[in-house]
């Protein structure tokens, strides 16, 4: 079993942005210690990663 994080798809990636200020996202393991989530380097939200889809929705974002 390999240790790696899973990795959101690189061409998803490109394309996504914060819902809330429109800033990036960056992939950091998820505070839970399993999977990863995306935090913004704007307002610093987190998005949590659910299936590998992101829940790019305000209301589910927590503040870091």
């Amino acid at each position: 079993m390999s240790d790696a994080l899973p990795s959101l798809d690189p061409a998803l990636a490109a394309v996504i942005a914060c819902p809330a200020c429109a800033g990036s996202l960056a992939e950091q393991p998820a505070a839970s210690g399993e999977g990863i989530e995306l935090a913004c380097t704007g307002c610093g939200l987190v998005y949590p990663v659910v299936d590998d889809i992101p829940v790019l929705l305000v209301d589910e974002a927590r503040r870091p």
